[in-house]
């Protein structure tokens, strides 16, 4: 679809400035490992600079925005079973709807808010830090500070968000957030990049057997990066989701969970003596390059690639790099331009993380050494962040030249993936059919209700409706006519699926009436809530159904 609707470009604004209550770091710990001095010259253990791309096209017709500002999506507690845009989403959300008003569905309107990631490998959106919720002789005080536990475990410690454990409201207001504040920085860009001044640079890299030159090293020796894997400190997850089975962050060559990592070498694959000393003070749990069924489950040759548009340059980043290795890195690539003869002073240069690949997460060597989650998570060992800085001041070099570079060799693409999810065979209803109501809605409902409606519906796998929709509320704008007012990407709107017996499903659609009137919420106003999907035959494929509720009234 998006190539089928490229148009011709006009010009991109930029604008950034810094959001101060959307982020904090989770890894507080490990941060402080870093050297003091390099810690003052920042004023937080956070980047809080939101960057902000305003796209437009040759008419000078707003198309879009993007914008990279560091905080992960995990809003949304790990005990949350709905499939959702978490804060980042709801942010694209309401920037979109401010944009593009009420009658454009969620998601499909003209214009298109990017909230894209940066360095936030430590950055949590939980602001109010993270709390013991059991057990009870320690509930509701701080986790302990070094290794994040409540009773010596991880399971109870929890990071709260504004709104402490109530996830829906701290997704909306860490997503609320971010929108304003990228509302703000688009209506006020007046800074345009040079089009003529555009370039990318694009390569891969091995980057589990890196050298790294002495002048990228914390070390200010050689070093060398190692086969991938995963330590202790990996599993035991972070304050945004604890992990399990007596892992701990904090897990290093003297703390190990000594069980799990002999079943783990036992069954799945056991590195060698030259991968551990590599990899050390990580302990391997999952020596994920050595494992290669059905495909080895890590990637290893990875592509880098940077571009330029003016004084924008845009690094894009397999990875979720820690706040102070995403600052090291934009500090190199800033150097690299520095070096080739640039004027970097009123250059931006962003991280795009997570780009195009994925890595798992990129310390510094110091945070290495604590081994918290983030360093339990890098895959190469202590000098995976030198050698990042090293192959992209590679290419940043090349870019600010305006030379080529060796485009590497790409990955062989795995073809051998499978699923122990069943596929779905058949589904049933009871004579009511498919699409029928099992439990309806009441006549009226008031502001800040919930209206549910459970029909009988089918495996909603059938069918993923996507550019469409499983639910839609409905208000009624002429007797038998109805407009469709909500779909299933509106945040007011969820949807559940539960199976009744062996292949029979009842699927629940509820609508979260706001607290105040407003464009949807209309006093007086009659509505629907309609259901949509497949159902599959035994020996008939799949078939279209819709099933509607009564009608109610909005009081």
């Amino acid at each position: 679809m998006a190539h089928n609707n490229l148009s011709k470009g006009g010009r991109i604004l930029i604008n950034q400035g810094e959001l101060l209550d959307a982020n904090a770091n989770r890894g507080e710990y490990a941060y402080l490992a870093n050297p003091l001095e390099e810690r003052l010259q920042y004023n937080a253990s956070t980047d809080r600079t939101m960057v902000l791309l305003r796209l437009q096209d040759e008419n000078g017709r707003d198309v879009g925005a993007i914008n990279f500002f560091a905080v992960h999506g995990t809003s949304m507690f790990n005990t949350n079973r709905l499939v959702s845009g978490d804060n980042k989403g709801y942010a694209a959300y309401l920037f979109e709807r401010a944009v593009n008003g009420w009658a454009s569905p969620a998601g499909r309107g003209p214009f298109v808010a990017a909230f894209g990631q940066s360095n936030e490998g430590d950055v949590s959106p939980n602001t109010k830090g993270p709390v013991c919720m059991f057990p009870k002789s320690v509930a509701g005080q701080p986790c302990e500070f070094e290794h994040s536990t409540c009773g010596g475990k991880t399971e109870g410690c929890q990071g709260q968000g504004p709104h402490g454990w109530d996830d829906f409201l701290n997704t909306q207001t860490i997503g609320s957030r971010q929108s304003a504040f990228a509302q703000q920085l688009w209506a006020t860009a007046t800074t345009v990049l040079d089009a003529t001044s555009f370039g990318y640079v694009h390569t891969y890299v091995d980057m589990s057997n890196v050298t790294v030159a002495p002048e990228f090293t914390s070390t200010g020796r050689a070093g060398q990066t190692c086969p991938g894997g995963l330590g202790d400190a990996f599993a035991a997850g972070t304050t945004d989701g604890p992990g399990a089975f007596d892992f701990i962050e904090g897990s290093n060559a003297t703390n190990t969970n000594e069980y799990w990592n002999w079943i783990a070498a036992h069954i799945l694959a056991k590195p060698s003596k030259e991968v551990i000393a590599c990899q050390f003070p990580k302990p391997i749990l999952l020596y994920l390059q050595g494992i290669k069924f059905p495909c080895q489950w890590c990637a290893n040759v990875l592509p880098l690639q940077m571009y330029q548009w003016g004084n924008f340059v845009m690094i894009g980043a397999p990875g979720e790099f820690t706040t102070m290795a995403g600052r090291r890195l934009r500090d190199t690539v800033k150097q690299a331009f520095a070096d080739a003869g640039k004027d970097v002073s009123q250059m931006t240069f962003s991280i795009a993380g997570l780009s195009n690949s994925y890595s798992h997460y990129i310390a510094t060597y110091e945070e290495y050494q604590v081994q918290r989650y983030a360093g339990g998570s890098t895959l190469y060992g202590p000098h995976t962040l030198s050698a990042y800085q090293q192959e992209f001041y590679k290419l940043a070099l090349a870019l600010a030249k305006g030379q080529k570079v060796d485009p590497g060799t790409p990955p062989v693409p795995c073809n051998h993936t499978f699923t122990f999810l069943p596929p779905v065979i058949e589904d049933t209803a009871p004579l009511s059919g498919f699409g029928s109501v099992y439990s309806n809605c009441k006549s009226s409902y008031t502001l800040g209700s919930v209206v549910n409606v459970t029909f009988w519906g089918s495996d909603l796998r059938n069918n993923l409706m996507s550019n469409s929709s499983f639910l839609t509320v409905e208000t009624q704008t002429a007797p038998g006519a109805w407009t469709t007012v909500l779909n299933d990407a509106d945040f007011e709107t969820r949807l559940y699926w539960a199976r009744d017996g062996l292949t029979r499903s009842k699927v629940t659609c509820s609508w979260h009436i706001p607290l105040t009137y407003g464009p949807v919420a209309r006093k007086g106003a009659t509505y629907r809530i309609s259901l949509s999907a497949f159902h599959k035959e035994l020996f008939g494929g799949l078939k279209p159904y819709t099933g509607h509720s009564a009608s109610f009234t909005l009081q």
